[in-house]
């Protein structure tokens, strides 16, 4: 964390004060509004603005606390940016009590709803302000400051300095009345405001006539005044100077940018080029660049001259370049002696001294010196294991030549690792054979010929390369390879190697839940998730916390899921602001926990834990896990009634999907087929069963058990087209046999789900009795934990079934529970021809499309209800289409007044 990315910048002394501008941001924050946003081109005074803000709300209220985040590039990382918004927060108001909201009763919510809550709980107002936010490119880190935005509480108010709009719904917060915006046009400077800044802060003698020149030609443009202040110094010719440049902003730039450069003394021309590589400035990073002295003395030499220097902490230590002037500084360095490359590599050996050693491998890498970049990584793979920053090792890696890696044994395992995690699993085996030949590879003495410097991952990388085996076996469904290779690992693993013994029994683990052995998987994960700890990888064994839920579901243990996610995300949050940043398991956890409050039918608790998951952004997520989160969203959407919704979320998930970490034991494509079933699409649900070479008289599999349940699900729907086809006795039969195998091994959640088919199956050969019977067994069994979904996914077969077990008094409670939960009319007879029904239309709208009209009635326009909804314009199209059907109207506004006739919004 550098800590100078978290000052407030000072008021420069002399500054040019600016009222008209303080009070416009005052206003927006009197009035209660959300944001202030402030968005100019470079040069326009967006961070002076804010500090001179910053600090007359100081002086009016000593109890607000600013927060101040200066953003670059590196921000784009979700880890780090929710890693300095807490440490900012925390800067600001060390009474903050953030560590208070990791132990609230009940579930704990993750970095961003803590902090939000913190928050709200505390009295003392707070501004954050996040500088430079056109830094910020990554969908997660702007979806982290959206879901802020959303949740704001009262205490808060956020401001913005960016070059451009920021991809945030401005819109949305303009039209509601809760945005303050600055921009170009407000910061320039006006006549009087130039003439205060030439003459009192750069210290020129200028006439009225020739400050209107300068300020007319440069349009106010604060960094155009500045620089052409700079030109005019020791300057005789003062007006012929100013009438002789012209032109646009770019044009100004370039002419006096070279004029003020040529102007200076040779020594501090050099120093300028020099480290104009550098993003943040210290005097002996500085010294180290440049090859010379003195570097604190120059740049202090260089803020008293106003050379575009900015302080970044108190005590002038570290300071940054205006990046406008960094810009151009860069683009006349090329051919500078010496060349940029020995500028830095000496930048990167200064950062490698100091302990930086992700600082290190971007300078090495920005001087082609890819041995040194391989060597720093090979460095830093430890600790990148250890946080799982998986991202930040892929992007290095893609950069070095395939050649350099072949050298490095340590590297070559985690290139075939980075194969492994974007789902190419053909390419692991030959390039951990490549690495395992180089490691082992010898001299006519018997040294090692590989480049990898001695250190504990090349000591234990033939436990890694075993582990990524057992990986590429289970991609495969190769259950006998897996044990074998994960046995392999632990046999060459020393004792005090608990992270390979763990990654070792973790997949001795999934060999067991792979075959249905639920017990023995749970207990595997117990030992593997204490062998992590014991490592120190902390974030690894809370990602043990996934599929032990899963292996509990099977089990039917529904609450001890639940309680698994809630104690997990627990410890995630206190990680997470002990260390900054939220465990890369969080986001992956708050998808679990959705799943269980989808399954218990708390459709908004589940919706808000996906939305604090994707806040998170991508670095929460595991690669494993990210397609899950899309698979939650589908079955959220498909249980609101929109189906096209869900498929296309599906369609989503299996663009996401990876091969060779967990079993796949709910293939997305089954999933999909289930919903066309539902949608009576039978023909497409049967082309993917004769595609799968599914058959009701297969040998029952845990591994394909997913799939035989949707087949029976399938023959159902034939037995309704078609009862005379006999496809109802082939379900039966593959169901009795499905049962036998889930009671044999105890997987009590599956037998749930058989038996609740075997009851829809009787239910429709007209077997009451039978089908009661079935029923009541299965609700017997998932009441008590608090199953509700799998049961409502059903639809209108299972309502007329819960129908006839209340009039029978079956299970009474389960059943009107069920009964309450079911949609408005389900079960019950079908409504007359021309009769009228709820809402006053002859087919009422779903839940999903009551959704849609209220988003419709609000100012969001289309494609910004799309992405609310997670769904294609399409798909939205065919929404609205079919609300303007049953509301009989053809257009939006049309629509909403007729919804709000009907009391329907």
């Amino acid at each position: 964390m550098l800590t100078t990315k978290l000052f407030v910048p000072a008021v420069r002394p002399h500054a040019v004060l600016r009222p008209r501008l303080i009070e416009k941001l005052h206003d927006g924050r009197r009035l209660g509004r959300k944001l202030t946003l402030i968005s100019a081109p470079a040069g326009f005074g967006k961070t002076s603005a804010l500090s001179e803000w910053m600090a007359d709300a100081l002086r009016r209220d000593p109890l607000l606390r600013v927060a101040w985040i200066s953003l670059d590039e590196a921000d784009n990382d979700p880890a780090r940016f929710l890693g300095y918004l807490v440490s900012a927060l925390q800067t600001a108001d060390p009474t903050l009590d953030l560590g208070a909201a990791a132990v609230q009763p009940g579930p704990v919510d993750q970095t961003l709803t803590a902090v939000i809550n913190a928050l709200a709980a505390s009295a003392t107002p707070i501004i954050l302000v996040l500088d430079d936010f056109q830094a910020v490119e990554a969908q997660p880190v702007r979806d982290a400051v959206s879901f802020l935005l959303d949740h704001q509480p009262p205490t808060m108010h956020l401001a913005l300095a960016s070059r451009s709009d920021p991809l945030l719904p401005v819109a949305r917060l303009r039209a509601g009345g809760e945005l303050t915006e600055m921009r170009a046009s407000d910061l320039r400077f006006t006549p009087a405001e130039a003439a205060s800044f030439l003459t009192e802060m750069m210290g020129l003698n200028l006439s009225a006539a020739d400050v209107a020149v300068l300020e007319a030609r440069t349009e106010g443009w604060i960094a155009g005044l500045q620089l052409a202040a700079l030109s005019l110094r020791e300057r005789d010719d003062v007006s012929g100077f100013i009438a002789g440049f012209a032109g646009s902003n770019r044009f100004v730039l370039d002419y006096l940018v070279e004029e003020v450069l040529q102007r200076q003394p040779a020594t501090v021309r050099d120093f300028l080029l020099r480290t104009s590589v550098l993003d943040g400035l210290n005097g002996a990073l500085c010294d180290a660049v440049t090859g010379l002295t003195g570097g604190s003395e120059m740049l202090a030499a260089l803020e008293r001259d106003n050379l575009f220097v900015v302080p970044l902490d108190d005590r002038r230590q570290w300071y940054r370049y205006h990046h406008l002037f960094a810009d151009v500084l860069r683009a006349r360095l090329t051919g500078h002696d010496p060349g940029l490359h020995v500028l830095h590599t000496r930048a990167s050996e200064w950062y490698e001294r100091n302990d930086l050693i992700e600082d290190a491998v971007t300078h090495a890498l920005a001087a082609d010196d890819v041995e040194r970049a391989a060597r720093l990584i090979e460095l830093a793979v430890p600790a990148v294991r250890l946080s799982r920053h998986d991202t930040t090792l892929l992007r290095w890696l893609a950069l070095l030549p395939a050649p350099v890696i072949r050298r490095r044994p340590v590297l070559g395992v985690y290139h075939a690792w980075s194969s492994l995690v974007a789902g190419d699993v053909d390419a692991v085996e030959p390039r951990l054979a490549a690495a395992e030949g180089a490691l082992a590879a010898r001299d006519e003495t018997g040294r090692p010929t590989h480049d990898s410097a001695p250190s504990e991952e090349l000591r234990t990388l033939p436990v890694t390369i075993a582990v990524y085996r057992a990986a590429v076996a289970q991609a495969h469904g190769d259950l006998a390879g897996m044990r074998t290779h994960a046995q392999r690992a632990l046999d060459v693993t020393e004792p005090g190697d608990h992270l390979g013994r763990g990654a070792a029994a973790g997949f001795l683990g999934l060999a067991a839940w792979a075959t249905g052995d639920l017990d023995a998987g749970v207990r595997a994960f117990g030992e593997v998730r204490s062998s992590l700890r014991r490592a120190g990888n902390l974030a690894d064994a809370l990602g043990t916390t996934i599929p032990t839920a899963d292996m509990l579901l099977g089990q039917g243990r529904l609450r001890d899921a639940q309680r698994s996610y809630e104690e997990a995300l627990g410890e995630a949050l206190r990680l997470s602001i002990a260390e900054g940043a939220p465990p890369q398991a969080t986001g992956d956890l708050e998808v679990g926990l959705s799943e269980v409050l989808c399954e218990q039918n708390d459709l908004p608790a589940a919706l808000a834990r996906l939305a604090a998951s994707e806040a998170l952004g991508e670095s929460a997520h595991s690669h494993e896990n990210r397609y899950r989160w899309f698979v939650s969203m589908a079955r959220i959407r498909q249980a609101e009634g929109d189906p096209e919704a869900a498929l296309e979320l599906l369609g989503a998930a299996e663009q996401h999907y990876r091969r060779g970490f967990l079993p796949e034991l709910r293939p997305i494509d089954a999933q999909t087929a289930r919903v066309w079933i539902r949608q009576g699409r039978l023909g497409e649900a049967t082309a993917w069963a004769t595609g799968r070479g599914l058959s009701s008289t297969d040998a029952p599999s845990y591994l394909r058990e997913f799939e035989h349940l949707t087949l029976a699900r399938l023959l159902f729907a034939g037995h309704r087209a078609d009862p005379g086809a006999g496809r109802l006795r082939e379900a039966l039969n593959l169901l009795g046999r499905l049962l036998a195998a889930a009671e044999t091994g105890r997987r009590w959640g599956s037998v749930t789900e058989i038996q609740l088919l075997q009851a829809l199956a009787h239910a429709s050969n007209g077997d009451t009795a039978r089908a009661l019977e079935s029923l009541e067994q299965a609700l017997r069994r998932a009441e008590p934990e608090g199953y509700c979904r799998l049961f409502l996914d059903e639809g209108e077969p299972l309502a007329v079934l819960v129908r006839d077990a209340a009039a029978a008094g079956i299970a009474p409670d389960a059943v009107r529970r069920l009964s309450g939960a079911l949609p408005p009319g389900a079960g019950a007879l079908p409504v007359r021809a021309g009769a009228t029904s709820v809402g006053g239309l002859a087919e009422p709208l779903s839940e999903r499309e009551r959704h849609v009209l209220r988003l419709l009635a609000s100012e969001l326009s289309g494609p910004d209800i799309a992405r609310e909804l997670y769904i294609s314009l399409n798909t939205l199209r065919t929404h609205t289409r079919h609300i303007f059907g049953k509301l009989e109207v053809n257009s939006r506004p049309a629509a909403v007044r007729r919804a709000e006739a009907l009391g329907l919004l």
